[in-house]
C-alpha cells in the first residue's frame, strides 16, 4: 500500500468523491488525507500552473497517469483527488490481491457505467491500481484496451522505476510522473497540521520541538509513517515529548527494497563511495543495507568484486580482507558479521585506488574478440605427449628457474601481440613500486622488443 494515506488493504466496494471523508475512528493518517489540491504538501515540481498533474486534479485532463515515487508521498491522495475532480467513480485495486479476473470485472462495470442508462451522460471510472509493478505482463496487458479507449482513467502507483516494471505499451499510453520524498519541512508541516486540524488531534495535545524533530527524523520522508508515529505517541498523553516518541518508535524508516530500485541505487552509491574514497559515506550505505535486511552474502560479493575492480594491485591485501569478510559471513553469520563487512568497507574505502586490473583484462579481451588470438608460439605448446617434439612443441623453451635471475628473454604472446602492454600500473599505493619492476621485467623478457606496440 504505497500512497500518502492509503485506502484499506482489501479494495472493498468502490467509493465516489464522498468516500474521501474518513470517519473519526479511522487512523490519523487516513483522516488527514488532503481533501483539496491546496492541502497537498510537497510535489510542487508536479503541481505548477498548467502542469499535466494539476490539470488532472482540477478535472481538466483526460490522460491516464502513472505515479512513481517512494511510499507516503501522495500517490493515493492524488488518485482520489482526480476522481473527485472528474466526478468519476473511484475504483481501487491492489496488485497484491487482484488478478486478471478482477481487472476485467472492473473494466466491464466501467464500460457499462460509461454508456449509462440512456437517459443522461454516463460516468467515467477512475481506476486506481496500487503496486502496479507487481502486476504480471498478462495483467498489465489486460488494461491496455480500456486505457486506450478511455473506458477507465487509469491512475497507477508504483515505488519501482516503471521503465523496468511496467510494460512498454502501458507506459506509452500514460503520463509518467515521478514524486519525490517529502522534505523535513514538509513532514513538519504535515505533523503540525494534524495536531491542530479538527480532522486530526484538534489541538487536544501539545508536541515539543524535540518530539517534532524525532518524528521528522524517523519518518524518512514518508508522511504516513510520520502521522502513524504521532498518533501512537499521543495515544495516552496531552503533552508529547521526546521520550513518548522514542517509546512509540524505535528506529527510523529505511527506504530500501531488496528487489527494487532502492536496492540498485543504494548498492551503486555504496560502491561509488568506496571508489571515491569517502569512507563515511561508504559506511552509511553499508548500514542502510544491513538495517534493511540485505543478504550479507550479496554485500560480501560486492566487496570482493570491488577489491579487484577499483583497487587491484595498488593494495593486493584489499582482496584478502574482502574474502576474509565473506568467510566470516558464511561461518559466523549476522549480526556479528556486520563488523567484518564494516572492516572490509573501511579497508577498501581508504585503500589507494587503481583500475589497472580492469583495464588489463578489458584490453586483452578486446584483442581476443577482435581476432588477435593466433597460434601459441611453438616453444610454449604442450609437449607432454608422444610425438609432441616431432611437431616442434616445447622445443627451445627456456626454463626460467635454470637462470640466476629467474627471468629470461623469451617470446610468450602470439606474434601479433609481441610488445603489447595490457597492464599499466599507476603510481598509487604498492603500484608505485610495482611499476618499475614491471618495466624491468618487460625489458628482460622481451629482449630487444621493449617498445610498446599499439593494439
Amino acid at each position: 500500500m504505497e500512497g500518502l494515506f492509503d485506502p484499506p488493504e482489501t479494495p472493498g466496494p468502490a467509493t465516489g468523491a464522498e468516500g474521501l471523508i474518513a470517519p473519526p475512528t479511522a487512523p490519523l493518517a487516513v483522516r488527514m488525507r488532503p481533501q483539496t489540491l491546496d492541502e497537498i504538501v510537497g510535489q510542487q515540481h508536479l503541481l505548477g500552473e498548467g502542469s499535466p498533474l494539476r490539470r488532472l486534479i482540477n478535472g481538466q485532463g483526460a490522460a491516464s497517469v502513472l505515479l512513481y515515487g517512494p511510499p507516503g508521498t501522495g500517490k493515493t491522495t492524488m488518485a482520489s483527488l482526480i476522481a473527485r475532480a472528474t466526478g468519476g467513480r473511484f475504483e481501487a485495486l491492489s496488485a497484491l490481491s487482484a488478478g486478471v479476473k478482477e481487472v476485467r470485472a472492473v473494466i466491464d462495470v466501467a464500460r457499462r457505467r460509461l454508456i449509462g442508462d440512456g437517459k443522461g451522460p454516463g460516468q467515467q471510472t477512475v481506476l486506481f491500481i496500487d503496486e502496479v509493478h507487481r502486476f504480471s505482463k498478462t495483467q498489465q496487458d489486460a488494461l491496455l484496451d480500456a486505457v486506450e479507449n478511455r473506458i477507465v482513467l487509469l491512475v497507477a502507483a508504483t515505488t519501482e522505476n516503471p521503465s523496468f516494471s511496467v510494460v512498454a505499451p502501458l507506459l506509452s499510453r500514460s503520463l509518467v510522473l515521478q514524486l519525490r520524498s517529502l522534505t523535513d519541512d514538509d513532514i513538519r508541516e504535515v505533523l503540525k497540521r494534524a495536531v491542530a486540524d479538527p480532522r486530526g488531534l484538534d489541538g487536544r495535545v501539545q508536541v515539543t520541538e524535540a518530539a517534532y524533530d524525532h518524528l521528522v527524523a524517523v519518518a524518512g520522508g514518508d508522511a504516513r509513517r510520520a502521522l502513524t508515529a504521532l498518533e501512537a505517541s499521543a495515544d495516552s498523553t496531552e503533552i508529547v515529548d521526546l521520550a513518548d516518541v522514542e517509546t512509540a518508535i524505535d528506529r527510523a524508516a529505511v527506504r530500501y527494497d531488496r528487489d527494487g530500485d532502492q536496492h540498485y541505487d543504494v548498492t551503486s552509491a555504496f560502491i561509488k563511495s568506496i571508489r571515491g574514497s569517502d569512507v563515511d559515506a561508504a559506511v552509511h550505505y553499508l548500514a542502510r543495507m544491513i538495517a534493511a535486511g540485505e543478504d550479507p552474502r550479496f554485500i560480501a560479493r560486492r566487496l570482493m568484486i570491488h577489491a579487484s575492480e577499483d583497487i587491484g594491485m595498488a593494495d593486493p591485501t584489499a582482496l584478502q580482507t574482502a574474502v576474509a569478510a565473506a568467510h566470516v559471513v558464511n561461518m559466523v553469520g549476522m549480526p556479528e558479521a556486520r563488523l567484518a563487512l564494516t572492516q572490509a568497507t573501511i579497508h577498501l574505502a581508504t585503500a589507494p585506488k587503481s583500475a589497472g586490473v580492469v583495464k588489463a583484462i578489458g584490453a586483452a579481451l578486446a584483442d581476443v574478440e577482435a581476432g588477435k588470438a593466433r597460434a601459441v608460439p611453438p616453444h610454449l605448446r604442450d609437449s607432454h605427449y608422444a610425438g609432441a617434439k616431432k611437431l616442434g612443441n616445447g622445443v627451445a623453451y627456456r626454463y626460467p628457474h635454470d637462470h640466476p635471475d629467474g627471468v629470461v628473454a623469451q617470446q610468450y604472446p602470439p606474434d601479433e601481440l609481441v610488445g603489447v602492454d595490457y597492464y599499466e600500473p599507476t603510481d598509487h599505493g604498492l603500484e608505485r613500486e610495482i611499476g618499475p619492476r614491471v618495466a624491468r621485467l618487460r625489458s628482460i623478457v622481451r629482449g630487444a622488443v621493449t617498445r610498446r606496440r599499439s593494439r
